[in-house]
């Protein structure tokens, strides 16, 4: 079984982060995608405290598919410096787990 990632990325409106969505699951770059609109953020960029609404993604990947979708991410993504976050996921439903791996295997006849 390849080791599961969760990846976290926050785009700046729910029309963006839908058709990135769509976009990773249609590519099998992500098994699964869930879309948290109007999360608040508060962070600095270039020297000033800002504050804004965004929409974060929860993004169920295989790890061996991290660098292609971590280019596909930075590719759509409007912001220069895009929140791109991999966290292992150590443990959860093998059922699950063997999903999100099969989801994310890459067409042999493609």
């Amino acid at each position: 079984m390849s080791e599961a990632l969760l990846i976290l990325t926050s785009l700046p409106d729910l029309a963006s982060a839908q058709a990135l969505a769509r976009q990773l699951v249609e590519r099998k770059l992500a098994a699964c995608v869930n879309l948290l609109p109007a999360v608040q953020s508060v962070y600095r960029w270039q020297g000033q405290v800002e504050q804004a609404f965004e929409t974060t993604l929860l993004i169920k990947t295989a790890a061996h598919r991290y660098a292609e979708l971590e280019s596909a991410i930075k590719a759509a993504h409007p912001y220069a410096v895009p929140e791109i976050i991999a966290l292992p996921i150590v443990a959860g439903l093998p059922a699950y787990l063997n999903w999100i791996t099969a989801e994310t295997q890459k067409d042999v006849n493609v």
